[in-house]
């Protein structure tokens, strides 16, 4: 009976969604075709759906999309290396976190938009000026959450692998990571979205392909359903990217807890 009566809960909350989510979407096509809100500010959601159907049809958006992921990509698995590598070691050695603490902090704190201009002086404008923006929105949630998920480690657990004399390679690997797994995704997920509106910004700077050149085309036109086509495609690609660290995470936590 419980089981009924929360699975007919849950779907009437999606009924609920959808009915809600189909209601705004015909206001805003009722607004537009009605003169109500201008077509320069918002589009017709039916002639969104054209542009993205157009899009995928004349092959346009694949190019520019691979562009974008490859930078996303490169850009956020390095940051995920470094900001595990870097949160383990300032936890694990407790004056490496005093000495370089302050530098974090203050790196942090540098708004990662001034630095892009310096960062196209560098790199110039090519793949490696996308990938190191990519770096520096995802590097620093990553680390951060990667010290919080360690230090959160119950004392208990690290008695119990101290008892059975595990080494420091196995006690980080069966039980800190383990432990911290959660946090650290919560990072990789919050990254993940804002490091592909990390590739997007560059790309809307300085870049000849993209899907943020790609928008930047399509507003300097004023073609604003073509705008929100884009926009589209690229909400659906952050949901997506966010979904497969969500499988990943059961994966490698089901595994440790297995294990």
């Amino acid at each position: 009976m419980d089981r009924d009566k929360s699975g007919r809960a849950s779907g009437g909350i999606v009924i609920g969604q959808i009915a809600l989510l189909l209601a705004g979407l015909g206001f805003i096509e009722y607004a537009v075709r009605q003169g109500i809100i201008g077509s320069l500010y918002l589009s017709e959601p039916t002639r969104v759906v054209r542009e993205i159907v157009a899009l995928f049809a004349n092959g346009d958006i694949f190019p520019n999309l691979a562009v974008t992921l490859q930078e996303f990509l490169a850009g956020y698995l390095l940051a995920a290396l470094a900001g595990i590598g870097t949160g383990l070691f300032l936890v694990l050695v407790p004056r490496a976190e005093t000495f370089f603490g302050p530098f974090l902090s203050a790196l942090l704190a540098v708004p990662k938009v001034t630095i892009i201009p310096l960062l196209m002086l560098w790199l110039g404008i090519g793949l490696s000026h996308k990938i190191a923006i990519v770096f520096l929105f995802c590097f620093f949630t990553i680390a951060y959450n990667t010290i919080t998920g360690v230090k959160q480690t119950a004392d208990n657990h690290l008695k119990v692998a101290r008892v059975f004399e595990a080494t420091k390679v196995q006690t980080v690997l069966k039980v800190v990571l383990p432990s911290a797994a959660p946090t650290i995704f919560a990072g990789l997920r919050v990254s993940a979205a804002t490091g592909l509106v990390g590739a997007l910004f560059g790309e809307m700077i300085a870049s000849k392909n993209g899907l943020g050149n790609l928008l930047v085309k399509a507003t300097s036109l004023y073609d604003t359903a073509k705008a929100f086509a884009i926009i589209t495609v690229v909400t659906v690609v952050s949901v997506l990217l966010i979904a497969a660290i969500d499988w990943l995470e059961k994966k490698v936590v089901l595994r440790w807890k297995s294990s």
